[in-house]
């Protein structure tokens, strides 16, 4: 049965998250699920993992959800194991984000939308992501914490295109 969603949330946030960022966006994204809404997220660690997994608990079969990636799964997951090694994340925490992207696109392939002109991950492709995400959405949900600047560059492109935008701002 194709159910077609007619509101899509960008959901965008820091990689770095407490309890209360976590309950923040399980909570929000169960709310726009269950209203029939969908969920698009960039595929990175904190709250985009967050949202990512409550859709799945929702919507095992992930049809409202969209995630964008900055390059391919492959370079992606290199990178984020490149970073464990410099000790920027956390190898478990690098081996769950690749493994959830993994179930997605085993789950539901056209949910993963991988950027296959970009060959590095960093911050331009990083914010070429965010513009993808806001592409998708009809609305943003911004989880900032301290003014994360990723954050911030997707909250102000989702205002100059006058897209509704909520902000839940943190302090961990």
């Amino acid at each position: 049965m194709y159910i077609e969603i007619k509101r899509w949330v960008a959901i965008s946030g820091s990689r770095e998250t407490n309890a209360e960022v976590e309950k923040q966006v399980r909570e929000s994204v169960r709310k726009i699920i269950t209203s029939g809404g969908g969920i698009v997220t960039g595929g990175a660690l904190g709250v985009d993992y967050f949202a990512t997994d409550e859709t799945f608990i929702i919507d095992p079969k992930a049809t409202a959800l969209k995630i964008f990636l900055p390059t391919t799964l492959k370079i992606y997951a290199a990178h984020y194991r490149r970073r464990a090694t410099e000790g920027v994340v956390p190898p478990e925490n690098a081996e769950i984000l690749i493994a959830q992207l993994e179930k997605v696109r085993t789950t539901n392939p056209n949910v993963l939308i991988e950027n296959l002109q970009e060959m590095v991950v960093d911050k331009r492709t990083y914010f070429q992501r965010n513009t993808a995400v806001l592409d998708a959405a009809t609305e943003l949900l911004a989880f900032q914490v301290y003014k994360s600047p990723g954050t911030q560059d997707t909250i102000d492109k989702a205002k100059d295109r006058g897209l509704s935008v909520k902000v839940y701002e943190f302090k961990i």
